[in-house]
């Protein structure tokens, strides 16, 4: 009987793939089938990868290009991925369980544009800036020099891995830095060829290096390793906490994107047949695995059972099931363990007292026997004081919190350890942005929600994170300023040496 070979994927350091001595098994979520196998990758990998590209940034090849030709390589790339979008959606879909149509508007189909972006940023970036001629304390020239940091690292998760990848290795990249990159152990597939189609469009070897690895081993030898420059991580508080502790032991520069808890205000005179539907979108979108989802709900006391109705009236019109079918709306969650830490939460929270308006558990029938599936839940009677409120939760789980007025609604939604997104709903949209202006959050978003557009930053507040990925200043973070000061004095007598030192030295 004939046999079905197994793709086995391998790293990419220096220009070449690389093997290990062990391998992960990817598991589809929605099947629990081998979707594959990739190299295991260790610590001697990621010391191989970060001199490979502390190689390629010493020899110039990149990091001494002009910005328009390294420009032109970053479009290159963008329209590389365009072409082989349709390949890109199956690695992605096949790993961390998202549905088609999530990938082809979002967890792929922003991959292009988003590097068209870092494109143009490296053509148009001030690395040069002339300042007016000083005359203080004497007469001078002086510029203004963004240098690349050298050798950065990133560190990606599994939920959107082409694309956070990109946030790092576009600005990296387009800055002149080489870049050691970490894919998650479940989902390193689109990473990898992605590493591939840059080699391939003129990226030199060693530039661009994917590796993978288990975090606390690998990722944490790249946040502590003496030549690496910058780490940028994106993952949970608890890790982002951690890796900023490895990274100070050289007091290498850090981005950290992490956690959320995201609240919703829904004003009393919001259109409720638009903000329900806006409100699932925001929390339900891909399972509710996204740190930006809005998971908190607030709504007034006298609307509170209305909105509960319409809420659960329309979730439960969302079809769960196959990722690969264009119809599907949900998908599963990326792994069994992820499913069991999101019931285990809800579990949790039914003990502490809420209500289960709607879900709860793991969806029936025979289209569910295999595969990591949960139902779209919406709990009730949920304090902000409870772990289901606090925690981020990672999944398709709305928690609904009653307010009697906007400023008790506003304490409420700032009164948590996080700070990347918040939202407001109301047809007022001059009362809406009051109230988004007091939300303490790095994006606030009226009347819509996942709006990410790489021309404006994103980052968070408090525990949420440390600087700001994408917007106009996305290559600051991978960037050094150097002040290049030239002295116009000729004469010693012309120098202000006596408001420093009695006797001005020798000439």
């Amino acid at each position: 009987m004939a046999t079905t070979s197994v793709v086995h994927h391998q790293m990419l350091i220096g220009g070449e793939h690389v093997d290990a001595d062990e391998s992960y098994e990817i598991i589809h979520p929605a099947t629990e089938e081998l979707v594959c196998t990739a190299a295991k990758g260790t610590v001697e990998h990621a010391d191989r990868a970060v001199e490979a590209a502390r190689r390629s940034f010493a020899s110039g090849a990149w990091s001494k290009k002009e910005p328009e030709e390294r420009a032109a390589v970053l479009r290159a790339i963008a329209h590389r991925l365009g072409e082989e979008m349709e390949e890109l959606i199956e690695l992605e879909i096949s790993a961390n369980g998202a549905t088609v149509r999530q990938a082809t508007g979002f967890l792929v189909g922003l991959a292009a544009p988003h590097m068209l972006h870092f494109a143009e940023q490296a053509a148009t970036y001030p690395f040069q800036q002339a300042v007016p001629t000083a005359n203080y304390p004497t007469a001078s020239l002086n510029r203004v020099i963004r240098e690349p940091l050298g050798v950065c690292a990133a560190i990606v998760p599994w939920n959107f891995p082409l694309l956070l990848g990109l946030w790092k290795i576009g600005p990296a990249l387009a800055a002149g830095n080489s870049i050691v990159v970490k894919v998650d152990e479940k989902t390193p597939r689109s990473l990898l060829r992605l590493g591939e189609i840059a080699l391939e469009c003129g990226v030199p070897a060693g530039v661009l290096n994917v590796i993978t690895g288990d975090g606390p081993e690998v990722g944490a030898r790249l946040a502590s390793h003496p030549d690496v420059d910058k780490v940028a991580f994106t993952g949970s508080t608890q890790v982002g906490r951690e890796i900023m502790r490895l990274a100070s032991g050289t007091v290498k520069k850090v981005s950290l994107e992490l956690g959320g808890k995201a609240p919703v205000i829904l004003l009393d005179d919001a259109d409720l047949d638009v903000a329900v539907d806006g409100i699932l979108f925001g929390c339900m979108l891909f399972s509710g695995q996204i740190c930006e989802s809005g998971t908190r709900l607030l709504v007034p006391d006298h609307l509170h059972d209305e909105v509960v109705a319409r809420l659960v009236a329309r979730a439960s019109t969302i079809k769960v099931g196959d990722p690969s079918d264009f119809d599907t709306d949900l998908g599963p969650v990326v792994s069994a363990r992820q499913r069991d830490r999101v019931l285990q939460f809800i579990e949790g929270a039914k003990q502490d007292g809420v209500t289960v308006a709607l879900g709860g558990g793991v969806p029936q029938g025979p289209e569910f026997e295999k595969g990591f599936f949960l139902e779209p839940t919406i709990l009730t009677d949920v304090r902000n004081d409870m772990e289901i409120a606090c925690e981020e939760t990672f999944g398709p789980v709305l928690c609904v919190i009653r307010y009697s007025s906007v400023a008790e609604a506003v304490q409420i939604a700032n009164d948590t350890q996080y700070g990347l997104t918040a939202g407001v709903w109301s047809t007022d949209l001059a009362r809406a942005q009051e109230v988004g202006e007091q939300l303490r959050a790095g994006t606030v978003w009226v009347n819509t929600w996942h709006a990410i557009d790489p021309a404006l930053p994103f980052g968070g507040y408090k525990q949420s994170g440390v600087g700001r990925e994408l917007g106009g200043g996305a290559l600051d973070e991978y960037t050094e300023a150097k002040h290049l000061h030239v002295d116009l004095t000729r004469k010693l007598e012309d120098y202000p040496f006596d408001a420093v030192v009695s006797t001005p030295p020798s000439a």
